[in-house]
C-alpha cells in the first residue's frame, strides 16, 4: 500500500527539452518559407487576383465606370447577335481543335515508332511550336490569299482545276458594237447576218485582248479571211481586231493583226448547234459536210469565262475552319510529342502478348493502346480546351476585317468590345468573367487528374 502511494505521488515526466527547440525551428522554416514565395505570391496577386477581382467589379458597371448597372452587362452580352456567334464559333473550337488535334497527335505518335527516322520528324513537328501566332497568323493570311498569284494554297486549287476542266485563254475578250456580233444574255456572241456553205470567210473580230497575252504559236490572220468556201463548207477567221501601234480598219483583217487560236466556234441552225470546231493558229475555222441553207456563227460563253479563281479560303463561310486548319499546324506537334511519351512508358509486354495470342495491329491499337494512354490523351484534350478558349492572336490576324464578325470568339469579342472601338470596358469586363467561368471546370479537371496520378 506505500509502495502503491508513492508511486501515485510521483511527479510526471519532464517534457523533453528539444520539443520546444523544434517548434521554434518549425515557425522560423515557416516564415523563411514565406519570405521567399512572398515576390512570388505579389505578382500573382498583382498579374492575376487583382485583374481578376477588379474585372467583376467593373463588368457591373457602364461604359464610362461611373454608374452601376448591376447584371446590365451580362443581360446585354446574352443579347447581343455579335457575341452569340462569338459564343458558337468558341464552342466550334472547343469541339472541333482537341478532338482533331489528340487524333492526330495519336495517329502520328503510333505511327513514328514504325520510322528510323522518327526523331527528324518529330522535331519536323514541333518546329511550328517555336513560331508565334502573330507570324504564324501572317504566314497563314498570305497561304490563304484568294489571289492564286499570292496565296499557296489557291495557287494549288488552280492548278489541279485547270489540270483537269482547262480555263478560257480569253477572258477579257469582247466583240466592237455594230461590227457584226451580237451579245448573247449568257454571254455567248452570235453574227448577226447568217452565213451558207460556198460563201465567203466570215470575219469575226474581238478586242480586249492585249498583244502580249496571245498565245506564243499565234500567227497572222490575214491569209485566213481571203479566199472562198467549198460549196458543202463554211469558213471564217476570229482574230484580234487591233493592229499594234494604231492604225488599221475595225471590222476589217489588216495586214499586223493576229489570229486567235483555240476559239471554239458552232454553227447553229433553227436554234441548234450541228457543228463545233476550234480555230487554228492562224484563227482559221472550217465547217464541212454542211447541208444547204443559212447558218449562225456562234461564239460560246465559254470563250470568255473568266478564269478560275480557286476557292474564298478567308469567307465568311470557311474563315473559321481556316483559321482552325493554322492552329492544327501550330499545335500537332505538341500533342504529338506528349502522347508519344505516354506511348514509350507502355507495358511491352501486354502489346507482345496479344501479338502472341494472334492479335492484329488495328485490333491491339483499339482494344490495348488507346485504354492505355486513356489518361494521358485526357490530359491532352483538356489542356488543348483551356488553349482554345483564349485563342486570340490568329484570328485577329488571319480574318479579314468585313468577316472578322463572322470568325470573332470570346476573346477578340472581349478586345473590340473594350479597346477595338466599342469603348465598353463595362461589357468587355463582362465578357472577360464569362470567358473565366468557362475556362475554370476545365482546369479544376485538369489539376485533380494531376493530383491522382501523383498519387
Amino acid at each position: 500500500m506505500t509502495a502503491t502511494l508513492v508511486k501515485e505521488a510521483s511527479p510526471p515526466a519532464p517534457v523533453h527539452p528539444d520539443s520546444a527547440r523544434a517548434r521554434r525551428q518549425r515557425r522560423r522554416g515557416r516564415v523563411i518559407a514565406l519570405l521567399f514565395a512572398f515576390p512570388a505570391l505579389l505578382l500573382l496577386g498583382a498579374l492575376v487576383v487583382y485583374p481578376v477581382l477588379f474585372s467583376i467589379g467593373r463588368s457591373f458597371f457602364d461604359a464610362s465606370g461611373n454608374e452601376f448597372v448591376g447584371g446590365g452587362n451580362y443581360t446585354e452580352m446574352f443579347r447581343d447577335p455579335t457575341t452569340l456567334k462569338a459564343v458558337r464559333n468558341t464552342a466550334i473550337w472547343v469541339v472541333v481543335a482537341p478532338t482533331l488535334l489528340t487524333g492526330l497527335g495519336l495517329i502520328l505518335a503510333v505511327l513514328v515508332e514504325k520510322v528510323r527516322w522518327a526523331t527528324a520528324f518529330k522535331l519536323l513537328l514541333f518546329m511550328p511550336m517555336a513560331v508565334s501566332f502573330l507570324a504564324a497568323g501572317i504566314i497563314f493570311r498570305l497561304a490563304y490569299d484568294e489571289d492564286p498569284d499570292k496565296g499557296v494554297l489557291n495557287a494549288a486549287v488552280v492548278s489541279v482545276h485547270d489540270a483537269f476542266e482547262g480555263s478560257s485563254s480569253y477572258p477579257a475578250a469582247r466583240a466592237r458594237e455594230g461590227e457584226g456580233l451580237i451579245k448573247g444574255t449568257d454571254g455567248s456572241y452570235v453574227t448577226g447576218a447568217q452565213v451558207s456553205p460556198g460563201g465567203t470567210a466570215a470575219v469575226l473580230g474581238l478586242v480586249g485582248v492585249a498583244p502580249k497575252d496571245l498565245p506564243g504559236d499565234a500567227a497572222p490572220a490575214l491569209a485566213a479571211a481571203a479566199g472562198k468556201a467549198g460549196a458543202d463548207e463554211v469558213r471564217g477567221v476570229v482574230y484580234l481586231d487591233f493592229t499594234p501601234g494604231g492604225g488599221g480598219e475595225p471590222g476589217v483583217v489588216d495586214q499586223e493583226e493576229s489570229g486567235l487560236p483555240g476559239v471554239t466556234v458552232e454553227a447553229v441552225r433553227d436554234g441548234d448547234t450541228v457543228a463545233r470546231t476550234t480555230t487554228a493558229a492562224d484563227g482559221s475555222f472550217r465547217f464541212t459536210g454542211l447541208d444547204g441553207g443559212a447558218y449562225a456563227l456562234k461564239l460560246p460563253s465559254s470563250n470568255f469565262a473568266p478564269p478560275y479563281d480557286g476557292i474564298s479560303w478567308l469567307g465568311p463561310a470557311l474563315v473559321t475552319p481556316a483559321i482552325i486548319g493554322a492552329y492544327l499546324w501550330i499545335w500537332t506537334g505538341f500533342a504529338m510529342v506528349l502522347i508519344g511519351a505516354g506511348l514509350a512508358a507502355l507495358p511491352r509486354d501486354a502489346l507482345e502478348a496479344a501479338r502472341m495470342d494472334g492479335a492484329g495491329e488495328w485490333q491491339i491499337f483499339r482494344r490495348i493502346t488507346v485504354p492505355l494512354l486513356g489518361p494521358v490523351l485526357t490530359v491532352v484534350f483538356v489542356t488543348l480546351v483551356i488553349n482554345v478558349m483564349k485563342v486570340f492572336d490568329l484570328v485577329y490576324i488571319i480574318a479579314p476585317g468585313p468577316v472578322q464578325a463572322d470568325a470573332t470568339v470570346l476573346a477578340t469579342q472581349m478586345w473590340l468590345v473594350s479597346f477595338g472601338g466599342g469603348n465598353n470596358q463595362g461589357l468587355g469586363s463582362a465578357l472577360g468573367v464569362l470567358l473565366l467561368l468557362l475556362v475554370i471546370p476545365a482546369m479544376v479537371f485538369n489539376v485533380r487528374r494531376f493530383r491522382r496520378s501523383e498519387r
